[in-house]
């Protein structure tokens, strides 16, 4: 079954055609950047009984070179059966488009990344047909982008890099850098970076880090998913024992809410809050109190470390 990390990493470039250009720059190679871009059908099958497909399929036009015909794999692990398929794909493009094809591969592990990178020769060893050499992106060679600046350069990037360095030690300080950048961003930019983000992390630790970056930093988001995730986090909460807070000037309605929110980070994060810590959040009669808790639950290692100077 297709993950979704697998899909995120090549639909990326579905909506953001222009990003070849960009990785390819990363990687040492120099490739016009594109004044148009199509997306083609990615079903490779001719006649053979065995179904053929690639990820993604763009056909790319710059103004100095011939169109480009650019095939892109997400690849979770290593597969010996791959190269002889990425060889079928390459040959089988070039003889329906008549263009020369590029074949470039997504990985999130670092061994994957570099077992694809390796050139693999077709035909006997005294006369080689042909040789594959995919370009190949991933945790090995990716940018770390780990400060607001180098997000703002290039977000499609750093959306990429960020779903690459996946697994990384580092991924907390992308991943808010990241959130930092799109608090500035129209929804219509913000909102497709954050799930792809999602759907990227797929079921790594970092997702879950993610989605609490998310719900605090971005608490304004509205998608579908992530509020989805902040009811099921709260219900869970309010399961446990959640108490009505206690109104001082301020509606109980919000001074709930707000209980909530810390309770759904800490959860969210598997933090463990015992029911001294639980009376002590739930029980607050002040707004800010609990709002500064909340930003302190996204990176509190405990949940004494939420109540750090109060």
């Amino acid at each position: 079954m297709v993950s979704a990390p697998h899909e995120a990493m090549h639909r990326i470039f579905q909506e953001h055609p222009e990003l070849f250009s960009r990785v390819a720059e990363v990687l040492g190679f120099d490739f016009a950047p594109p004044v148009s871009a199509t997306v083609l059908p990615t079903d490779l099958t001719e006649i053979q009984p065995v179904e053929r497909r690639v990820d993604t399929l763009l056909r790319l036009e710059t103004e100095d070179d011939e169109p480009l015909i650019l095939a892109i794999e997400s690849q979770g692990d290593k597969d010996p059966r791959k190269p002889a398929s990425w060889a079928y794909h390459a040959a089988f493009l070039l003889a329906k488009y008549r263009l020369q094809p590029m074949l470039l591969v997504l990985c999130q592990d670092r061994a994957t990344a570099e077992w694809a990178a390796r050139p693999v020769s077709f035909g006997p060893r005294q006369w080689p047909l042909l040789t594959l050499r995919p370009m190949v992106a991933g945790p090995h060679n990716m940018p770390l982008m780990t400060k607001p600046a180098e997000v703002r350069k290039n977000l499609q990037l750093a959306t990429l890099a960020a779903i690459t360095h996946g697994k990384n030690r580092d991924i907390g300080a992308i991943l808010k850098a990241m959130t930092t950048v799109l608090r500035d961003e129209t929804d219509d930019v913000k909102n497709p970076i954050i799930e792809f983000i999602s759907q990227g992390l797929g079921k790594l630790p970092a997702a879950a880090q993610w989605r609490t970056l998310v719900a605090v930093d971005l608490s304004f988001y509205k998608s579908p998913l992530f509020e989805e995730v902040r009811d099921e986090a709260r219900a869970k909460a309010m399961a446990e024992g959640l108490a009505e807070g206690k109104a001082e000037g301020l509606a109980e309605g919000e001074l709930q809410r707000a209980a909530g929110d810390v309770l759904t980070v800490l959860t969210e994060r598997g933090i463990d809050v015992p029911e001294g810590a639980r009376e002590r959040i739930t029980g607050c009669g002040d707004v800010e109190t609990l709002s500064r808790w909340l930003r302190r639950a996204v990176t509190a290692p405990t949940v004494e470390d939420v109540f750090t100077d109060d």
